[in-house]
Formats: C-alpha cells, sequence, structure tokens
C-alpha cells in the first residue's frame, strides 16, 4: 500500500500546486496566530477553493472556540479538522458532531508513557496524528522541526485508527522513520521548508521520493 504524504502549514499557492505535483494526499491550512504557517480565514478560503481534486483539504487549528471553526467552516472548503491542542476527548467528540466532518487529534509523544493517551483518543477520532511532544514553554505545539525517539513505536500496530506521524521528517530521515514505525501516512511541514511558511518544491520532491522508495 503507498503511504500517504500531507504537506502542512502551506501558504501560497504555488506550494498548493507543488504538493499535488509531488502526490500528497492531505494539504494542511494553520490557522494559530502564534506559527509562521498562520493563515486568516480569507486567505486560506482562497487557497482552498483552488486545491486539485483528491487532495484533502484539512484545517490545523489549536484549542480553538465554536466561534472560530464556525467562522472558518463557512468559509473555507474542508476535508478534515486537525485538532494540535488540548483538546479532550469530550471536546474532539462535540467537534466532529458539531461539523460533520472527519477529525484528527495530534498527540505529543516524548517517552513511552505519553502513548496512553492514544487509546483515549482513538474512541473518539477519526485519525491520530503521532508528533514530537514540543519542548516546555514552546509557543507552537508543532512545526517545531523536533523527532522523538521513533522506536517507541515499533511493533504497535493493534491502533484501532489510523495514524500519521510527523515531528521532525525531512527528505533524508523519512524513509527511516517508516520502517522504525510502520507508518502508513507521514506529516511534513518544517522539514520541506525554505524559510518558515515557504515551502520548497523541490525538497517537496524529495521527500516523496524517499516515501515511496
Amino acid at each position: 500500500m503507498a503511504i500517504a504524504v500531507k504537506f502542512c502549514g502551506l501558504t501560497r499557492q504555488e506550494d498548493v500546486a507543488a504538493a499535488h505535483e509531488a502526490g500528497a494526499r492531505y494539504v494542511g491550512f494553520v490557522h494559530f496566530a502564534k506559527s509562521p504557517r498562520h493563515l486568516e480565514i480569507e486567505p486560506m478560503a482562497t487557497l482552498a477553493v483552488d486545491v486539485p481534486l483528491g487532495l484533502a483539504k484539512v484545517l490545523l487549528s489549536v484549542n480553538a472556540d465554536d466561534a472560530t471553526l464556525d467562522a472558518i467552516t463557512a468559509r473555507v472548503p474542508l476535508d478534515m479538522l486537525q485538532l494540535h491542542g488540548h483538546e479532550s476527548p469530550d471536546r474532539v467528540a462535540e467537534i466532529k458532531a458539531r461539523y460533520g466532518l472527519p477529525v484528527m487529534k495530534a498527540i505529543g509523544v516524548a517517552e513511552a508513557g505519553d502513548l496512553a493517551a492514544i487509546d483515549a483518543y482513538s474512541t473518539v477520532a477519526d485519525q491520530l496524528l503521532i508528533d514530537a511532544k514540543p519542548p516546555k514553554g514552546a509557543d507552537l505545539p508543532g512545526g517545531n522541526g523536533l523527532a522523538f525517539d521513533w522506536r517507541l513505536l515499533a511493533d504497535r500496530k493493534y491502533w484501532t485508527r489510523p495514524w500519521m506521524l510527523a515531528g521532525g521528517l525531512t527528505p533524508d530521515n523519512v524513509a527511516d522513520a517508516v520502517r522504525l514505525t510502520g507508518a502508513k501516512q507521514v506529516d511534513v511541514s518544517s522539514g520541506v521548508e525554505r524559510a518558515p511558511g515557504v515551502k520548497d518544491a523541490v525538497l517537496m520532491q524529495r521527500f516523496s521520493a524517499a516515501v515511496r522508495d
């Protein structure tokens, strides 16, 4: 089975085109003011309406309230909501019911004990994103270019929901990450950028080629 690639934090039309050209399955748009990849609603809507067919459009939000999500979903055509904050399982269930969209919950991992949250969120989320836990006091919950010990995920094939590997992936290490974890989906943001929020089409192609190979 082909491994699905998600390019996250896209901010420009040419980056959406490059993601499509590189064979991505998902593109991610960030609505979080502290992020260098943050998009306001209207620019996000402009990007989203031109996403080619077959590319799933994912909103990344962080502890967003209903008013914020109402405003975004009213204007932006989306296929999935990615929750990257401290949303509880109950909050995940509320969002899924309110918007009728699949929900992906991000879970930060630094040590084996962090994996316990996966079982709780597996009962409510449609997908899980297993990311590196940000450093204490970090402004960003993801997109920090940090990896975690992928061996923590080795032989963990019993999870009941599809999951995606994130955190510090680059064209140079993604193949090893997939081999160590058995991931069927991978997410990259800073690892294919030439500047924060500015993707590099060559790196995107290299990333996808490494996954395919």
